[in-house]
């Protein structure tokens, strides 16, 4: 349970990852201000000491610095796998831009391939297929090592799939949003059609950007850019309360890890952002152990 396979064919890594949006970011996550550099350094080697290699950037976060810092922490330690996204801006239409742009976030993440690298969204103008044959062409250069893509329908993933089967490859992943409040990707299909296909599902999100948490209240509420409502932090509550009741059954887990828990149970692997050292090491505590069928039942009873 500690770890997971990406893709069909693809190499072990740790079984929860750490997403990286936040590092560096000052707009939305307050970088500078509610955590600093040396938390986010705390954050990685704390990841590394619970057995967390998986790390999960992008080009977009903090329009660059997160995968400047995280190559920089990185350096040198070929333990970790590192994935990262091109975003398909409107006016990014041809190979030639996306060919920049996976060379400056290789350069920003150490001049070495990237692991995984990622479609970030379906955007048009350009079709599916117009950008896993891109993405195909990367892999053959040497540049990125597994292909994935992120916030595909069930439809997008399998075109993605049969393009890349044309040049002898592999879909190794989707990341989409996915946790116990938001379970889309069981009624569409996707959650199976991940299965079916070898495809790993990454859950960005699982902790709901707080909301599983248990520390925002109506009395204190996330902020404003978290955009979680106090309709929807009061029917919460149950959940919660059942997911302390739980997490205590098994040792005094937090809310936090039977919601990881629960991702994993799932076959999915989380990606919850880390700050700093404490989030860190609540993360790795999610691993080693397992919540029962029962348990899973009366979480998703509670929020169906």
């Amino acid at each position: 349970m500690n770890t997971i396979r990406l893709g069909a064919d693809g190499p072990e890594v740790s079984a929860i990852g750490v997403g990286c949006w936040a590092w560096g970011d000052e707009p939305y996550w307050s970088s500078g201000q509610r955590y600093n550099s040396a938390d986010v350094a705390a954050a990685y080697q704390t990841s590394l000491n619970a057995g967390l290699n998986f790390f999960d950037t992008a080009e977009l976060y903090a329009m660059g610095s997160s995968e400047r810092v995280l190559g920089q922490l990185a350096a040198g330690n070929s333990q970790v796998y590192i994935a990262s996204k091109f975003f398909p801006y409107p006016w990014r239409i041809s190979i030639a831009q996306f060919r920049e742009a996976l060379r400056s976030s290789v350069e920003r993440l150490g001049s070495r391939p990237i692991q995984l690298y990622q479609i970030h969204w379906p955007f048009p103008p350009r079709r599916v297929e117009y950008w896993m044959d891109a993405m195909a062409e990367a892999v053959q250069a040497g540049q990125i090592l597994q292909i994935g893509v992120s916030n595909y329908s069930p439809q997008q993933m399998e075109r993605a799939q049969a393009a890349l089967e044309k040049r002898g490859l592999r879909l190794a992943s989707n990341q989409v949003r996915y946790h116990l409040a938001d379970r889309k990707v069981e009624k569409n299909g996707l959650l199976q059609l991940c299965k079916d296909m070898g495809v790993t599902l990454i859950a960005y999100s699982p902790i709901a950007q707080g909301l599983l948490t248990g520390k925002y209240t109506l009395e204190n509420p996330p902020p404003f850019l978290r955009r979680i409502s106090r309709a929807t932090l009061l029917r919460a509550q149950p959940l919660l309360a059942a997911m302390q009741r739980i997490g205590a059954a098994h040792g005094g887990k937090s809310q936090v890890q039977v919601a990881l828990n629960w991702c994993l149970s799932k076959g999915t692997l989380p990606i919850p952002g880390a700050k700093n050292a404490q989030q860190a090491a609540e993360f790795g505590g999610t691993l080693g152990w397992r919540l029962s069928s029962e348990e899973i039942q009366t979480l998703e009873a509670l929020w169906p």
